[in-house]
């Protein structure tokens, strides 16, 4: 098991197709932020700011030179913790996240 996770880490970076879609995603997360925040709904929205975070991490991982597997990994692996955060955050104070 964990020589799978250390292959699925830590191999070579994907690609521009896989990191512009990290990076619409994240652009997305960020819109319908500031769409809540226009709104005046922004305190109940701070979770999509942990998404842009998270999914940005991930596209920069991805648009790495494949020679850069190293800082790669270590990007890929901080996005999956910022996201496991998230969730973490959502099942132990859900007040804090929904609002």
């Amino acid at each position: 098991m964990p020589s799978s996770i250390n292959e699925v880490v830590f191999s070579k970076p994907s690609g521009r197709p896989t990191a512009l879609v990290q990076f619409a995603g994240s652009l997305i997360f960020l819109g319908l932020y500031v769409y809540s925040w226009i709104k005046g709904n922004a305190d109940s929205s701070n979770w999509l700011l942990i998404m842009v975070v998270g999914s940005t991490l991930a596209g920069i991982a991805e648009s790495l030179p494949e020679n850069r597997r190293q800082t790669a990994g270590e990007l890929r692996l901080a996005a999956i913790l910022v996201l496991l955060y998230l969730i973490a955050a959502v099942i132990f104070t859900p007040e804090a996240i929904i609002g």
